[in-house]
């Protein structure tokens, strides 16, 4: 397994984008409309994949500096995941798939932060590139 990415909420996308491309991180695509807000899909230089998601909704602004919306961990084989967390008394939800191929579980650390796994389809990148918003 390996970590893929930090959803981070921001309350002003356009502040926190100004910020994050000062620092070096270029914009890779955006999910305008998602139940958690829109989504803005930043990497580095230097990596192919995405490493920083923004998570934006005005109407749910951050009020707590610390506040993570989600990890996102990879794993090469979801149902061997579940099944190996379940042993060691972790509960994950039901597999869904919410693209072509595309394979996720959610789970609660003992904070409340949710992480997603995900399974990629075969052949795809072992992270988000451009391919997955073209």
């Amino acid at each position: 397994m390996r970590m893929l990415h930090l959803g981070l909420r921001v309350t002003d996308l356009e502040r926190s984008l100004a910020f994050y491309t000062a620092l070096g991180y270029a914009e890779l695509g955006s999910v305008p409309e998602t139940e958690f807000g829109s989504l803005t899909m930043l990497q580095l230089p230097d990596d192919p994949f995405v490493s920083l998601e923004l998570v934006h909704d005005p109407a749910r602004p951050v009020k707590d500096v610390s506040a993570v919306n989600h990890l996102v961990v990879q794993t090469d084989d979801l149902d061997a995941t579940i099944a190996d967390l379940a042993v060691k008394g972790v509960a994950a939800e039901p597999p869904t798939e919410p693209g072509p191929g595309i394979r996720t579980s959610w789970l609660t650390d003992p904070d409340g932060y949710r992480i997603e796994l995900v399974q990629w389809p075969p052949g795809h990148p072992a992270g988000m590139t451009a391919a997955d918003f073209a």
